[in-house]
């Protein structure tokens, strides 16, 4: 047994990385020294292209018996390594090395330390959440079909991704999408659609903004989807609808005095209740959301803008993707266990 114990093949990780907005060199050290004390073999380096989001890379990294694979940098690299990741048991690291850590924000991971983020994906326990899958068809016919970790839009967030200035988003980050609302803003006018919620009958409405979440928070701290969770096996929709001339004062203040001041006391979780102003704002929760919208729209996915559509479907995909996480507190412990037992019962 000792013998057979000396032989056996260390793991090995593979890292994805931007080389547009990581210093890959300084990585490099970073990742050697994690991989030597956690006794892993050398890790697998892949750079994305123009051409490439990483999940090509990420599909070679897993044939090759990657143990994990780190994504390093934006929220779209993240956002291609998952959809590759999606239900193959191999766990993504989280890196903070992005703009908006869009995901790792949800997970309440930390965002600065790169150090501990590569330690963790050596030696971090694996957490289970969803994945959203997209299905848009778009104004030829054809349907392209992606993943999103955190939301999915159409409307004024994603025009404002659309008009958001690249320059300027490289040298400010998630603030420049300030800009990218006030160049949106006067070409928004609301969105005529027809939807339903797992098969249900077909409704009619206008939105300004619609949004499906597998998470809830933005970045800045802004929570948009109180009660989203990225492990209930459930999709957050949130509609905005702004009415009157106060109509996106109504809005901001739901979000950002609601959601992210009142909520969090019991106090405030009262007021709210006696708040009846439901059009601005309205939530809804459901495993598959079907949109057909009367004119072509402008989509995201986590953040980066997704060309347009007529119609769009989101689905569920529960518990598809693993997260390497540490194992600091009871509740990822216990996340972690559930996650390795269910992998092993399938």
């Amino acid at each position: 047994m000792a013998r057979e114990a000396e032989t056996r093949t260390p793991p090995r990780a593979a890292i994805v990385v931007n080389p547009v907005k990581v210093d890959a060199a300084k990585l490099r050290g970073l990742v050697e020294a994690a991989e030597t004390a956690a006794g892993w073999g050398p890790t697998l380096w892949f750079e994305t292209t123009v051409h490439e989001a990483g999940g090509e890379a990420t599909t070679t990294a897993v044939a090759l018996g990657a143990a994990v694979v780190m994504a390093a940098g934006g929220d779209g690299t993240v956002r291609a390594v998952a959809e590759a990741l999606r239900d193959t048991g191999v766990p993504l690291g989280l890196l903070p090395v992005g703009t908006g850590n869009l995901l790792a924000r949800n997970l309440e991971l930390n965002l600065t330390n790169v150090e501990l983020a590569v330690m963790t994906a050596f030696t971090g326990f694996d957490r289970a959440i969803d994945l959203g899958v997209v299905q848009a068809t778009r104004g030829d016919g054809s349907v392209d079909e992606h993943v999103f970790l955190v939301m999915a839009g159409l409307g004024l967030d994603a025009k404002m991704i659309a008009k958001t200035n690249k320059a300027l988003k490289k040298r400010v980050g998630w603030l420049a999408y300030v800009d990218g609302i006030g160049r949106a803003l006067p070409e928004l006018k609301p969105v005529r659609l027809r939807f339903r919620m797992d098969g249900s009958a077909w409704r009619s409405t206008s939105a300004h903004t619609v949004i499906v979440g597998n998470c809830g928070l933005l970045p800045g701290g802004l929570l948009l989807i109180p009660n989203a969770e990225p492990d209930d096996g459930l999709l957050d929709i949130v509609a905005l609808r702004p009415e009157g001339p106060f109509g996106w004062l109504k809005v901001w203040n739901k979000i950002a005095f609601e959601n992210g001041v009142l909520r969090k006391s019991a106090a405030g979780r009262r007021i709210i209740d006696l708040n009846h102003d439901v059009r601005s704002v309205t939530y809804a929760k459901g495993r598959d959301f079907e949109l057909r919208l009367e004119t072509e729209e402008e989509i995201q996915l986590d953040g980066d803008e997704w060309g347009t559509a007529t119609a769009v479907r989101s689905h569920v995909a529960p518990a598809a993707l693993l997260v390497r996480v540490p194992s600091l507190t009871p509740a990822v412990t216990a996340a972690a266990v559930t996650a390795r037992e269910s992998a092993g019962r399938a």
